[in-house]
């Protein structure tokens, strides 16, 4: 019976020392998955009890898990707002859907446009295929492209497009779109939203003649909506029963605006209402338009397709907040790129984000070898900068921006600061150097925008622009060896020809791009390379 006693103990013993060890393997947690009772961060300081967050910590916890949402979303859908804020702007103009605005006498700085240019002709319009697709004819010699709700790309039009500027009809389709398509006649094109915005851009006459082109727009431009079973379908396939018959008659009459010097705001805002105008978009769109990632930290937020958005004081002040700092972040990436792969030359400012992330933002342009176009493979990743980038300060996106060949589109080049890396002072006197034989086989032109609105400095010279052409201001004159050199200034520097100046005004900071149209091999080379811009006092 003793001993039988002391075995008992013994095993009692052994169990105790046993659950013991085992306790204190359980409650040894590694320190890196363990979250502390005081958390100090640059986001403030968060209390925990065992785990659990006292009630001030999970308040201020939600104010930043709202905010990362806001902050995302403006950096996610910048492109949406800011289509829904050019059709806003041509609305506000009284241009109506399948309406045409064209500018006759090019755009000039009174308009705010994300960094339009003063060289071309510009045509643009708003499409709604809620009801059904709609036909766009294009004119002969034309540059355009057709973006989604989105600001997707959806086709080229003119010389970039299947037309290659001879001009042809483009039926633009809604998503889920199931009636009848023509077999022929149409270069057709599927859009994953209802809201369509068109823009494109025709060439003077000789460089220096808006009137024959505008002539040729509104003789060929068309816009009205698609008749299924018309032109495009052939009796025999309505004899085989695989379409019907519609009529054939004459499409209603285009009609224009002109956009020449009108006062209008195409801008996406960046204060509270940027989520209103988002608001509308996802109203207005299927649910499905954008990517579901993308649409989950609007959805977070309250904007949500088919329910009404109606943030408390408390969600409003901090999507404000959110706004701002987002507006402000991207605005620094614009104006301060820091991405040593976008700048075109070793040591320059002048810089060009799409070279490396391509019109989608995630594959480099494609090479051009003699044995044609060589695509790099996909990297498999956003480039969100570049995106961010790009939307803030410009308007349309199309494979006919991103691309290395000869002879065709147009190329661009900007820059914010000066040859000492200081950003431009518009009360201050610069000068830049284009090397002989510039690259293009058009034209070329520079032109400048205001900081703060990233559309055209408005000056008293209306068209803030230096350039080969001898409209809307004279041409740039070339030097004897052969180089040209342009300055920028609030008052014309002496011995200075008008066409080698561009003025800029005190107080107002600016930047520049280079446009080089029709762009040739020695571009794409580097062997010619622009300066610089140089203080010159």
């Amino acid at each position: 019976m003793y001993r039988r006693s002391l075995l008992n103990v013994a095993t009692v013993c052994l169990l105790l020392s046993a659950l013991q060890a085992r306790a204190d393997t359980v409650t040894s947690i590694p320190p890196s998955v363990a979250t502390p009772d005081v958390v100090e961060t640059s986001r403030g300081r968060f209390e925990f009890k065992d785990g659990a967050p006292t009630e001030a910590t999970a308040k201020a916890l939600y104010d930043q898990h709202d905010f990362a949402f806001a902050y995302r979303a403006f950096m996610d859908t910048m492109r949406g707002v800011s289509i829904r804020a050019l059709r806003r702007g041509m609305e506000d103009m009284g241009v109506k859907k399948n309406e045409v605005m064209v500018f006759t006498e090019l755009m000039d700085a009174k308009s705010l446009f994300l960094t339009p240019n003063a060289d071309t002709i510009y045509v643009m319009g708003w499409l709604d295929l809620s009801d059904g697709p709609v036909v766009i004819e294009s004119p002969p010699e034309f540059l355009g492209i057709v973006q989604d709700a989105w600001f997707h790309w959806v086709t080229d039009m003119g010389s970039p497009g299947p037309d290659r500027g001879l001009g042809g009809k483009y039926l633009i389709v809604p998503p889920g779109y199931t009636g009848e398509l023509p077999q022929g006649g149409y270069f057709i094109a599927h859009a994953k939203t209802n809201g369509i915005l068109w823009f494109g851009r025709s060439f003077l006459k000789d460089g220096r003649d808006p009137k024959p082109s505008v002539d040729l727009i509104k003789t060929h431009t068309k816009v009205y909506p698609f008749e299924p079973g018309g032109v495009g379908t052939s009796i025999a396939s309505f004899l085989a029963g695989t379409a019907r018959l519609g009529k054939i008659t004459e499409p209603p009459a285009t009609v224009f605006h002109e956009g020449s010097g009108k006062v209008m705001n195409t801008l996406p805002p960046n204060d509270w209402s940027y989520f209103e105008l988002l608001n509308q978009v996802v109203q207005s769109e299927p649910a499905t338009a954008l990517d579901v990632e993308l649409m989950g930290p609007i959805a977070a937020l309250g904007i949500v397709k088919g329910k009404p958005f109606a943030p408390d004081e408390r969600m409003k002040g901090i999507m404000t907040d959110a706004v701002a700092v987002a507006n402000a972040a991207s605005r620094n990436l614009l104006m301060n790129p820091r991405d040593p792969d976008w700048f075109y030359y070793p040591d320059s400012s002048w810089y060009n984000m799409l070279f490396e992330s391509g019109y989608e933002f995630e594959t480099p342009i494609p090479e051009i070898t003699a044995e044609g176009a060589k695509p790099f493979p996909p990297t498999g990743y956003r480039q969100m900068d570049a995106r961010t980038t790009f939307f803030y300060g410009i308007t349309g996106i199309t494979p006919a921006m991103a691309m290395r060949l000869t002879g065709v589109g147009s190329q661009y080049l900007i820059t914010a600061r000066d040859a000492d890396k200081k950003y431009f002072d518009g009360s201050k006197t610069y000068r830049v150097k284009l090397p002989k034989s510039i690259p293009e086989a058009n034209f070329w032109s520079l032109t400048v925008y205001d900081n703060q609105t990233r559309s055209m400095l408005d000056t008293p010279q209306r068209y803030p622009r230096a350039g080969s052409q001898s409209y809307p201001s004279p041409a740039a004159e070339a030097e004897a060896d052969g180089t040209t050199t342009v300055y920028f200034s609030p008052t014309q520097p002496d011995g200075v020809g008008r066409g080698n100046w561009i003025q800029t005004m005190p107080q107002k900071g600016w930047f520049v791009c280079l446009r080089l149209y029709s762009p040739l091999e020695h571009f794409f080379d580097k062997s010619w390379r622009i300066s610089e811009i140089e203080l010159v006092e």
